[in-house]
């Protein structure tokens, strides 16, 4: 499956900790994105002015660092099932993080989709402070052939399940660029579920 082709419907099911809650992330990939909830940041698209950098080629993740929120945790490749819902890092793992392996990797052109746990059953996971990260901060990528993808982060925002901004985040871009994805918001006991989605929106640089 392609996860940028347009009319493909994309559903990103994350289930958090052994307890079975889950996180719907997902939408038409036709569906314009909706604009984060009053108080999250938009979703700059990083420093236009400054050249380009060179994408790389395509190597697979296997360790993410974010010195700002102190995360350093091994990637796991995920894919998707066939109703095109997104598999996530083993339950009884919350401290790794799953990259998207059918589409791009970190550095190549295009949007590079991690996700990741911000809860369990035992406590925080490895993207509990996912929230915290601001504009600036640093976020180091591991590749198997020994390079080191080098992204800035460009903004956070924080949206209703129901209207995820499926394009900002799986669409094409003419940069390399990343999304880290987390639960985040009010926990609805009744849905078993966390309401909002956060997103980190990143670029890479030199």
């Amino acid at each position: 499956m392609s996860w940028h082709r347009p009319g493909w419907a994309v559903t990103v099911v994350a289930l958090l900790g052994t307890t079975g809650l889950a996180l719907v992330v997902g939408g038409l990939a036709t569906t314009p994105p909706s604009p984060p909830r009053p108080g999250a940041a938009d979703a700059p698209a990083g420093d236009r002015s400054a050249p380009p950098v060179p994408p790389l080629g395509r190597a697979e993740p296997v360790d993410v660092r974010i010195p700002a929120i102190d995360v350093r945790a091994p990637i796991v490749a995920v894919g998707a099932d066939a109703e095109g819902r997104l598999e996530v890092p083993p339950l009884d793992r919350p401290t790794l993080a799953g990259w998207y392996r059918h589409g791009v990797s970190p550095g190549e052109t295009g949007n590079a989709v991690i996700v990741g746990h911000v809860d369990s059953a035992a406590g925080p996971a490895v993207f509990f402070d996912l929230g915290r990260l601001r504009a600036g901060d640093t976020v180091r990528i591991t590749r198997a052939d020994a390079s080191v993808a080098t992204f800035a982060v460009d903004g956070v925002a924080s949206y209703p399940k129901d209207r995820f901004p499926t394009d900002l985040v799986y669409g094409p871009s003419g940069t390399a660029g990343l999304r880290l994805i987390t639960c985040g918001g009010r926990f609805d006991r009744g849905a078993g579920s966390y309401v909002d989605n956060v997103v980190v929106f990143a670029t890479r640089v030199p």
